[in-house]
């Protein structure tokens, strides 16, 4: 499993940079060669549209709109490019444009599995990239990066390889210090960790480095080992199938992994609100693995509806966890603090049942 980014094919203008294209999809076409089956996932489609409109450069727009229209020209540019370059070595391509409302609804999350898997056996590399044009919401930071580690979990993938401008994860932003170095393996995240990936990358791109960071924890959660390297390094997809090191950032996966279901809950369903809990039931979700009642809620924050995915907070309002909750904000609010005894006919007993909560990676080593 491969992810490359924008700023890695394309050039300062926008315009696809063909010969990159080509040393990827040769990279690719080597571990096919070699028995490996590889899914592609692309981002490019926006900045290779630019160009066509004359909105390159300086006049990229900003608003997510004409950012979808825009994508929807560059998709085909970009896919020509990879149809040709994966042609000169006998392969043929297949485009997969999937958005995070596939990995949300059950039954379209196995739709897009059976296709991805059914390519793999006909001996196709899916090329795969968000469906911009058509997403529901906003054209967002570092997209594509979670959408290769959910690609990855969907495919059952052994290997996902993060590639970008820079030569993995560094101790410091080299721009301001020169003696920055490689990280060269990550165990476990931590926020300080986290803090090193810092902010967004080039102007063409929509990720950098923190995108990549929090695609590899996905990753790392789902249990499938992640390597974050640079595009421009000779041979590097074979290097990193082949376990070479030093070569990246390599992310090693947990030995405790989310199910499919508990995934997508945690990274591919956007929050819809907050519910703040008292002491005893933040010890109990984390050490017991309980459902959430209505005694223990002590706040309700936003706007939802039953089913919607909401985040969880301790008193202090740290995040510690994620769920599809029951009833909506104004039924909640009605019943925050009741014992269940309490609460009317007809209201769930469980605020958000336990099979649809999950302990966000931020949370202690211990939850799951």
């Amino acid at each position: 499993m491969a992810k490359i980014g924008t700023s890695s094919l394309t050039d300062h203008l926008g315009e696809i940079d063909e010969p990159s294209v080509a040393r990827f999809c040769a990279q690719v076409a080597n571990l096919r060669a070699r028995g490996h089956r590889v899914v592609a996932v692309t981002s490019g489609a926006i900045a290779a549209g630019l160009p066509a409109l004359g909105l390159g450069g300086e006049r990229r727009p900003s608003d997510a709109v004409t950012l979808q229209a825009v994508s929807a020209i560059g998709q085909s540019r970009l896919m020509r490019v990879y149809d040709q370059c994966f042609a000169d070595h006998g392969l043929v391509a297949g485009q997969v444009l999937l958005a995070p409302l596939d990995f949300g609804i059950r039954q379209q999350y196995l739709h897009a599995r059976a296709t991805l898997l059914r390519l793999l056996e006909l001996g196709v590399v899916p090329v795969v990239n968000e469906n911009d044009a058509i997403a529901d919401d906003e054209i967002r930071f570092g997209d594509n990066d979670r959408l290769a580690a959910l690609v990855a979990h969907l495919v059952g993938a052994d290997l996902l390889v993060l590639l970008t401008d820079t030569p993995g994860l560094l101790t410091a932003d080299p721009r301001f210090d020169e003696s920055a170095s490689l990280i060269e393996e990550i165990v476990d995240f931590d926020h300080d960790l986290e803090a090193r990936a810092g902010g967004a990358g080039s102007a063409r791109g929509s990720g950098g480095m923190a995108s990549k960071v929090a695609a590899a924890k996905i990753a790392s959660w789902s249990g499938v080992r992640a390597l974050i390297a640079s595009a421009e390094r000779p041979g590097v997809l074979t290097e990193a199938v082949d376990g070479v090191p030093g070569i990246g950032t390599l992310i090693q996966p947990r030995a405790r992994r989310l199910s499919a279901r508990k995934l997508w809950i945690a990274f591919a369903v956007g929050s819809s609100g907050r519910i703040v809990v008292d002491a005893g039931a933040h010890r109990a979700l984390l050490d017991r693995g309980v459902s959430l009642l209505a005694a223990g809620v002590i706040g309700v924050e936003g706007r939802f509806g039953a089913d919607d995915a909401v985040e969880v907070c301790d008193p202090d309002g740290h995040v510690f966890a994620k769920g599809l909750v029951r009833l909506d904000a104004p039924a909640l609010r009605s019943v925050a603090g009741r014992r269940t005894s309490d609460l009317p006919d007809g209201v769930p007993h469980e605020v958000i049942h336990r099979d649809d909560l999950v302990m966000v990676p931020s949370a202690s080593p211990g939850s799951s």
